[in-house]
């Protein structure tokens, strides 16, 4: 990495710029100054000789000068703009402009703006302010902003990624434990355990009884021989496989699958394991915002009675 943080970069992408730059000008000067073949009658040609299809013929004629005084004029602003702003390399601009410290800026004026109201729910336990449709209204917002990407825009998930809406939750559907998954994240590892197994055997049979778990149907057989191979999940999912909140290993005895509780993917999980990764946001919003974020989160899939906070 470190090779592509070094000086040299800043130096090749402002040589190449200025050479674009460059060669675009050349090009007008060239095309500017080019003068017609002179044909065997002391007369300019009006063609170039070449003709396609019998009949299309390519004039020898110039380019517009209004084109071309266009192009000029862009060559110009271009000079212009990478005076005045960044564009060649590190090079900062005349101006000293720069989108990092206009971003802050703007960060800024809406903490002044906006500051006051998350400051005025930061107070308040998440239940009050999940009861509040203002609140709920910037949690949705919010929601739809950073967390639809994953979750869906109507939080129901997709294939690895949790619904919302209901009551199932891997490390806590309590409102804490939403604000402090929503602030730090989540890291979710399930080990391949398919070499612990033993065989493909060994790994449909176990499939078959985790899906008995559940209600799902499973040969009868396979669950016989699987429940003692189960042996090897328990450490995580707990002898009746209802899972672990702690160590947000799933329950196995719901119909609840983030991936899907096909026999076939049921296998593969096994096998292979997952990892999913659920990104921090408290250093990029902040305690107030997340706490507004989180009671949102924490109505979906509890009711709340409307109730407006009384402003302090």
């Amino acid at each position: 990495m470190s090779d592509f943080t070094s000086g040299f970069w800043n130096w090749y992408i402002a040589l190449i710029t200025v050479l674009s730059i460059a060669g675009c000008g050349i090009l007008l000067w060239a095309q500017s100054t080019h003068k017609a073949k002179i044909g065997v009658d002391g007369q300019p040609e009006k063609t170039t000789g070449h003709v396609w299809d019998e009949d299309l013929t390519e004039l020898n004629t110039p380019m517009p000068r209004w084109w071309m005084v266009l192009f000029y004029l862009t060559i110009v602003f271009a000079v212009g703009y990478l005076v005045l702003y960044p564009g060649l390399g590190s090079y900062a601009g005349k101006l000293g402009w720069n989108s990092g410290a206009e971003y802050k800026a703007e960060l800024k004026k809406a903490d002044a703006d906006f500051g006051p109201l998350f400051a005025r729910y930061a107070g308040q336990p998440i239940e009050a302010v999940a009861a509040d449709p203002q609140a709920r209204a910037i949690g949705e917002r919010m929601f739809m902003n950073y967390c639809a990407q994953c979750h869906g825009s109507d939080a129901r998930g997709n294939k690895g990624f949790p619904n919302l809406l209901d009551a199932d939750w891997l490390h806590g559907g309590d409102p804490a434990t939403i604000k402090k998954t929503i602030m730090a994240g989540r890291i979710g590892q399930m080990p391949p355990m398919g070499a612990a197994l033993g065989s493909d055997k060994d790994v449909e049979a176990v499939a078959h009884y985790v899906r008995n778990l559940s209600g799902l149907t499973a040969d009868p057989i396979q669950v016989a021989f699987g429940k003692p191979k189960f042996a090897a999940c328990v450490a995580c999912h707990g002898v009746e496989g209802k899972g672990n909140q702690m160590l947000g290993a799933p329950n196995l005895s719901d119909k609840v699958w983030l991936y899907g509780g096909s026999a076939e993917t049921v296998m593969e999980t096994i096998r292979k394991g997952r990892t999913n990764t659920m990104p921090a946001f408290g250093e990029f919003l902040g305690d107030a915002k997340v706490h507004v974020l989180a009671a949102y989160v924490w109505s979906l899939s509890n009711p709340v009675a409307d109730k407006t906070v009384a402003a302090k």
